[in-house]
């Protein structure tokens, strides 16, 4: 019995090796049956052979085998959301496959496949896409690379799908990510030479030419940007701000009064908005549009910190309204008004502060403005935040 049973266990592991068997053969035949996962499975062994390996058709059959897989599983993701893609780099190994081929042969050919300079040229949009979600993952050297491959194949020859910049601008975007602002504004610029319509390219272009204090690229972007966009609510904000940096506060000002709060309705332009009205020290106007940003966006520190600056502001303003009622006795009701305004814009403030504190606990900063306030109520909390705050002093 023992003796049968070691015969089958012999026989079982044989099966398996046997399977797992490098053919190059066998690849092919599934990729031709559109079993691109078993294709993939048996071309990785193929592609790990010492003798395969060296075989210009391995890197072949390879690049067509993951371009078809992840055609197939990204189409399905498009199609339906709660698709999962199992082979999310399926792009990239094709395109280092095909390299590799022609690096081998720059000829080779296979049946009912695309040749590796041919396949090249069109795997930019799936490169993208992936590159993209490496940029949200923060695997920004992943993306650096990934991207770097969507470009050298969008730019390979005429893309028949123009992409008006969108490449460019991820990878201008992953550029400033690994702090390399020099690559940044490169691929930014190419990306508004690439058509893009895209406001942000235009807003990040403006924002590192003024880090250079180049003022006339900051000017010719500017006109670019309003010649491609001209309705685009975000280019009127960053020419106000473009206003703002050159000293005009006038025609700023100006600007600011034509744009309605209702007109945007992206977060980031609504929070632009409230800074400006900061600027101006319209606190209430900017309480209100940071009121909205933060029900859109509840857990953002800048949004948190400034509507708790505003708050503490309008604390001031009717706090000094009541002091200049103390010596009306006919005004003893408005007095209570603007007390009770002042306490409340002072309780809302810290209320504000303390949910920033949260997203950033050691800002000293906040924490000064926050004790300022304890302080002022009376309240214990006071003494909690001063040791908080020499704390961070000595180990500064």
């Amino acid at each position: 019995m023992k003796k049968i049973v070691s015969i089958v266990c012999i026989l079982l592991c044989l099966q398996v090796l046997s399977a797992q068997k490098p053919s190059l053969t066998k690849a092919y035949n599934f990729f031709y049956d559109k079993n691109f996962v078993k294709a993939k499975e048996m071309i990785d062994l193929c592609a790990e052979d010492a003798k395969l390996s060296t075989k210009a058709q391995t890197w072949l059959y390879k690049g067509n085998i993951c371009y078809f897989l992840a055609n197939e599983e990204y189409s399905a993701k498009q199609k339906d959301a709660s698709f999962v893609i199992q082979h999310p780099d399926a792009p990239v190994e094709a395109y280092a496959a095909f390299q590799k081929s022609v690096e081998l042969n720059p000829n080779a050919e296979a049946m009912d496949m695309f040749s590796a300079k041919d396949a090249m040229k069109q795997l930019y949009p799936l490169l993208l896409v992936r590159g993209v979600d490496q940029l949200i993952e923060k695997d920004y050297q992943a993306a650096k690379t990934t991207l770097g491959m969507s470009m050298a194949s969008y730019e390979m020859d005429k893309p028949q799908y123009p992409m008006n910049g969108e490449i460019y601008y991820y990878y201008a975007y992953t550029m400033e990510m690994m702090s390399d602002p020099e690559n940044a504004l490169l691929y930014y610029r190419k990306a508004m030479d690439d058509g893009s319509n895209n406001p942000y390219v235009f807003a990040r272009l403006m924002d590192l030419y003024k880090s250079r204090d180049d003022r006339a690229s900051v000017e010719q972007v500017l006109q670019k940007a309003k010649a491609t966009i001209p309705n685009e609510a975000s280019i009127r904000l960053a020419e106000i701000d473009y206003l703002y940096w050159i000293g005009d506060s006038v025609r700023a000002s100006a600007a600011l009064d034509n744009i309605s709060a209702n007109e945007l309705t992206n977060v980031d332009d609504i929070v632009n908005l409230a800074n400006f009205r900061i600027k101006e020290k319209r606190y209430d106007v900017a309480a209100s549009l940071l009121e909205y940003a933060n029900r859109q966006r509840p857990d953002n520190f800048v949004i948190l910190y400034n509507l708790a600056i505003c708050k503490y502001y309008l604390h001031e303003k009717a706090f000094n309204d009541y002091n200049n009622l103390l010596l009306n006795e006919n005004a003893s009701s408005q007095r209570e008004y603007y007390k009770q305004v002042s306490d409340n814009m002072l309780q809302q403030s810290a209320d504000f502060f303390e949910q920033a504190r949260k997203l950033n606990p050691t800002d000293l900063s906040l924490l000064t403005t926050l004790r300022s306030i304890y302080i002022q109520q009376q309240s214990p909390k006071a003494d909690e935040i001063d040791k908080i705050i020499k704390s961070l002093e000595k180990d500064k």
